[in-house]
Parts: structure tokens; C-alpha cells; sequence
């Protein structure tokens, strides 16, 4: 299972057999199935699309195959070069484009590589539009042009300058309040895009920036999740030098994380937590985040008078219910952060500038604003599948098991009890089950993760 088709795109590892692996053929495959789908889709004689991607080893090659594709089928590109996922979704609309393709496997290991698929507002396409796409791929149902028709590359290797210049001009980011503050922040890149503008975004907003593993050569240096346990050259580096915060991003600058001055991680799920406490605080509205995110945003949300919900896991998930509920902010729990106001995707640029901005204004450090939220703790768990493995009957068996609780079962299976909850999903992106757990205590998370898991195994039989 190296290679993942999913409606948000096509994930798998570099090499190996066509269909099984992420294959030059299974590239150029799945880019004809966008392009052709772009053109039914559009209906317009001419279509440009915005091409980018992160610095993995495997970027050039793929990034070649694909832009060549869409100009086989008479589509224009605009070519990023190295740029981030959130960069190509602001460049989209910038550009009037009809579509974007993002060349990045996130928070991945290096030997993965992807093809995220934007529609022309920049936002990743919905289901039904994915499950088209997938559906002309596999029928290979493509028509290219001939001689006279092919598109067109255009280069622009500015747009990472103007995604920082529309961030900073965002009314509540407070470059003023930030330069005055004279923060000193270590920046983990993790070798990709981020280590390029991460620390230009910071230097422009008065920051003194320290670097590290901003590379952008594709050699991960830990593993590129950014979770505690990855992170622990960052941690070290902030109380050695004295720094007042780190900042870590995956390789496409989607997800962020802060280091508290001490060395003590954040907490990937209090990135979003702190930045809606500041954008509540000034525009007062409401909040969404995915099924397996901390209830400490709702907790935040609800001290804003404003209205929390839920949504199911995925980006396109949550940005569907932020849009139905007039969300003034949103995200994901895993460092994801969507501030309509500029786009309606995960950004880690609007993240760090809101939240420096807040602790600016706060005037307080990393781990006391940390302490000033509801105190929740997350366990984080996956069981490898196998073939065997019948997930959908584990899910079933486990809400069965659990019916005299409270139930949710729009993605995977939720179930919230009194003092905590447990979340129970198929990964769409890796061959795993998440299983996701929240209480008072890490001791009480990581216990009720165990039993969880131990009832699954039994299920299962494993």
C-alpha cells in the first residue's frame, strides 16, 4: 500500500512498480486525469494552472512530468519552482487561474512524494470532484493536443515574496508591536520551503532569526511530522540560545508548531488555540475544527461567545463547515491553521504572524500564554494495517461496544465521554488507524489510548 489514491490527491513512495509505487507513469497518469478533468470541468478554451512544489529529493523529476503533462493537453502553467502548499493556493486566484497542483507529500518521510489537486479559488478539490478525477485516470480516458495547441510555461519565482507581503498586510498582524517586542526565534525547516520563508517572513516582522535545517536539499534531518518526538534538536537549540520561541513547520508549511522559551513543546494543538484567542478577541465570531482536535478550542470559542462545531477530518471537511457557519477562524488540531480573511486553506505564515503578533501584545512568554489555556492532553496512536485487517468491522464492533455513549460517526468513530474522548479513523493518507485521545491528564490519555488499542487488537485479532 505505497500507493495511495485518495479524492484529495495521489500519494505514494518514489520507485518501484507502475500502479503499486509513485512511478513517473503513475505522475504523468494522474496529471492527465486533473488536466482533463480541468478542461470538461472549466469549459474555457484556455486554462492555466499553478504549479509548485516542496524541496524533496524527488520534486524536479516529478515536478517536470507534470508541468510537461498539462502542457501536453494545451494547458498553460504557471511554474512556482520551490514554493509551499499554502503559496500555491494564494497564487491561484492572484493569478485567475483555473486550477493548482502542489508537489509534496507534507509531513511524509522523503521517499513519499504527492499530487495535491486545487480547484480555481485555490482550495482542494470536494469528493465528487476527486472520485472524477480518479474515475478518468483509471479508464485512462485522456484526449492531448496536437502540434499547435500545446500550452505554455511561465515562470514566477516571486510568489513566496508575495504570499509574506499579503500576510503582513493582513489588519491584524501588528508588524509594529512585533518588531518592538525584539523577539529572538529559532526556525526548524526541516530542510524544504519553510527554511526559505519562515525566517524571510520573520526578518521582515523585526525578528532575529536562528536556523536550523533550513536547507532546502529534501534531506530530512528528523522525521518531518512535527510531532515531540522528532523535535528535540530545536528544543535544545532554544534554551541554548536564549530564544524567546521556536517555530517548526512540515515540508510543504502547512503545519506549525512553537518550542516554549524552556525548551517544552507548545503543543502542535494549541498553535490554533492561541491563534484564535487572538483573532476572537478582536473580530468576535465563531470557530471549527476537525473531530480530532483538542476540545480546548471549543472551550476558547465558547469564553469569545462564539459558536464551536466539529467537522470530519480532512481540510476540505473543515473548510465546507467554516464557510456554512461565517467561521472567522479554523483548522485542524495538527498545527493547521485557516484564516479566511486571506485564503481558505492551512497556512503557517498566517500562523506565525497572528501569533507573534499575540504574544506581542500579550507581553508575557511562550509558556505562560500556553498555561493561560484549558490544560487538555492528547495521546497519538496508529496501528500499522495489514491486508487481513477489516477496518470497517473494528469501527462497527467499537461503536457497538460503546452505543451508551455519545456517538459520532461522520469519519471513523468519536466517542466522548463525560471527562474525555477517543477518536478512532482509517487514515486517507497512510496505511494506518489513528487513534486519537484526549483528557485531563497525559497519564489518562495515554491509559485510555492503551485500552483502546488492546480492544481493537482483540477485535481484530492481532
Amino acid at each position: 500500500m505505497t500507493l495511495i489514491k485518495s479524492i484529495s490527491g495521489i500519494r505514494g513512495t518514489i520507485g518501484g512498480k507502475v500502479g503499486d509505487n509513485l512511478t513517473p507513469v503513475d505522475a504523468v497518469k494522474f496529471a492527465s486525469a486533473y488536466g482533463t478533468w480541468l478542461k470538461k470541468y472549466i469549459g474555457k478554451e484556455k486554462i492555466t494552472v499553478v504549479v509548485g512544489r516542496d524541496a524533496r529529493i524527488s520534486g524536479p523529476m516529478i515536478h517536470n512530468l507534470v508541468v510537461n503533462t498539462l502542457i501536453g493537453l494545451g494547458i498553460d502553467v504557471i511554474d512556482l519552482g520551490l514554493s509551499t502548499t499554502p503559496t500555491v493556493e494564494v497564487a491561484v486566484p492572484l493569478e485567475k487561474a483555473e486550477g493548482g497542483i502542489i508537489l509534496t507529500a507534507s509531513h511524509n518521510p522523503k521517499q513519499w512524494n504527492a499530487l495535491k489537486l486545487l480547484n480555481e479559488k485555490g482550495e482542494f478539490l470536494n469528493g465528487e470532484e476527486g472520485l472524477k478525477i480518479l474515475e478518468i485516470a483509471e479508464a485512462e480516458a485522456f484526449d492531448f493536443s496536437d502540434v499547435d495547441d500545446l500550452g505554455a510555461i511561465m515562470i514566477n519565482d516571486a510568489y513566496m515574496d508575495i504570499h509574506i507581503d499579503e500576510v503582513l498586510n493582513l489588519p491584524l498582524v501588528d508588524v509594529d508591536a512585533v518588531k518592538a517586542a525584539k523577539f529572538k526565534v529559532v526556525v526548524d525547516g526541516v530542510n524544504s520551503s519553510g527554511g526559505i520563508i519562515i525566517p524571510r517572513l520573520l526578518e521582515l516582522m523585526g525578528v532575529e532569526v536562528v536556523e536550523l535545517y533550513c536547507e532546502p536539499n529534501g534531506h530530512f534531518p528528523h522525521n518531518p511530522e512535527p510531532l515531540k518526538e522528532h523535535l528535540t534538536d530545536i528544543s535544545e537549540l532554544v534554551v541554548k540560545e536564549k530564544a524567546d520561541l521556536g517555530i517548526v513547520v512540515d515540508p510543504d508549511v502547512d503545519r506549525l508548531a512553537f518550542i516554549c522559551e524552556d525548551g517544552e513543546m507548545f503543543g502542535e494543538e494549541y498553535t490554533l488555540v492561541a491563534c484564535a484567542d487572538y483573532v476572537l478577541s478582536k473580530t468576535p465570531g465563531n470557530t471549527v475544527s476537525n473531530m480530532s482536535s483538542s476540545r480546548a478550542l471549543r472551550d476558547v470559542t465558547n469564553a469569545h461567545n462564539g459558536s464551536y462545531e466539529a467537522s470530519a477530518v480532512g481540510e476540505v471537511n473543515v473548510v465546507e463547515l467554516m464557510k456554512k457557519n461565517n467561521a472567522v477562524i479554523g483548522g485542524e488540531g495538527n498545527g493547521g491553521i485557516i484564516y479566511p480573511e486571506l485564503h481558505y486553506g492551512r497556512d503557517s505564515l498566517v500562523g506565525v504572524a497572528l501569533f507573534l503578533t499575540h504574544l506581542a501584545n500579550k507581553k508575557m512568554t511562550v509558556s505562560a500564554l500556553r498555561a493561560s489555556y484549558p490544560e487538555y492532553y492528547m495521546s497519538k496512536n496508529k496501528i500499522e494495517l495489514t491486508p487481513q485487517i477489516d477496518v470497517d468491522a473494528i469501527l462497527v464492533a467499537m461503536t457497538e461496544k460503546y452505543k451508551n455513549e455519545d456517538i459520532t460517526t461522520i469519519d471513523g468513530v468519536k466517542i466522548d465521554f463525560s471527562e474525555n474522548w477517543v477518536h478512532l479513523r482509517k487514515s486517507n493518507t497512510e496505511p494506518i488507524i489513528r487513534i486519537y485521545t484526549e483528557a485531563a491528564s497525559q497519564e489518562k490519555a495515554d491509559t485510555l489510548a492503551l485500552r483502546i488499542i488492546d480492544e481493537i487488537k482483540t477485535i481484530a485479532g492481532i
